[in-house]
């Protein structure tokens, strides 16, 4: 048999292998889908025998996501104040750094996240509507975020977006833009800076564990519900260290039809938002 032939050969061989192993990953990952999509089932199920209300369609499915540190990043704070007042002075008052502009305002910063900037009339307006300058900002900002939400009050309005990392909200990190008469006055909250990996961070319980903890939670008198709308998976920000230091930890969201709850993965407490 000459060389051409048996390259051919061990080419269609080759190919022939990398065929059935690639059937084997892909029927395993179906059974794995049709196991997590019957217990998912089967926790909806045991909640509603319990008067709990909850469709499987409202559970948001997530890649893994584990507990992560946080650290105060003063260039992040600086770019901050840039994308709002332009050139600044900063002047240190302990664990606050205060950037100064008297034509557009001033901004401090604190050392969990923390920040407050308040602008005068006129210098930031939403012409172009209150939740695309939001969005504009964060852009210059550099800081990720989503699920906006807009409160709109007589002469005055309200942009909430909720803090995120890589995609995943941090449901107690949210920035508020507040604006009077069509000018952003204040713009306060927390964000995520200097975030790393945590070797062996603990990472996110299947859903089925966090919501038979819920129904613990339920029966025992801690928490009441008679109805969850949605349950997705995201991060909790928690403060640990003097200077700021801090941990994002996975956690699941119940939203009930009266409140929204947080299961902590690595500790098991549920918090109410």
């Amino acid at each position: 048999m000459s060389i051409s032939k048996l390259k051919t050969l061990s080419i269609a061989m080759l190919l022939l292998v990398n065929s059935f192993f690639l059937g084997i990953i892909i029927v395993d990952n179906y059974t794995l889908a049709r196991d997590e999509r019957k217990a998912i089932e089967n926790v909806c199920s045991i909640l509603q025998s319990n008067g709990i209300k909850i469709d499987s369609g409202n559970i948001t499915k997530t890649k893994p996501i584990r507990t992560m540190r946080t650290a105060r990043a003063v260039e992040i704070e600086a770019n901050i104040a840039k994308a709002f007042l332009g050139s600044t002075e900063m002047t240190y008052q302990g664990v606050i750094y205060l950037y100064e502009n008297a034509q557009r305002g001033t901004a401090e910063f604190y050392s969990a996240g923390d920040f407050e900037i308040r602008l005068h009339k006129g210098v930031i307006t939403g012409e172009n509507g209150m939740q695309r300058t939001v969005q504009d900002l964060l852009r210059n900002m550099r800081l990720e975020a989503m699920e906006f939400t807009l409160v709109i009050e007589p002469e005055s309005g309200k942009v909430r977006a909720l803090s995120a990392y890589n995609g995943i909200s941090v449901f107690n990190c949210a920035i508020d833009f507040i604006f009077k008469e069509n000018s952003l006055q204040t713009v306060r909250g927390r964000y995520l800076t200097g975030i790393e990996a945590i070797e062996n961070g603990a990472q996110i319980s299947h859903v089925t564990t966090a919501l038979l903890e819920f129904l613990a939670a339920v029966k025992r008198g801690d928490v009441e519900c008679t109805e969850i709308t949605r349950v997705q998976a995201g991060y909790q920000h928690n403060v640990v260290g003097s200077f700021g230091e801090g941990v994002i930890s996975p956690v699941w969201l119940v939203t009930t039809v009266n409140a929204r709850y947080t299961i902590d993965s690595a500790t098991r407490e549920i918090r109410m938002l």
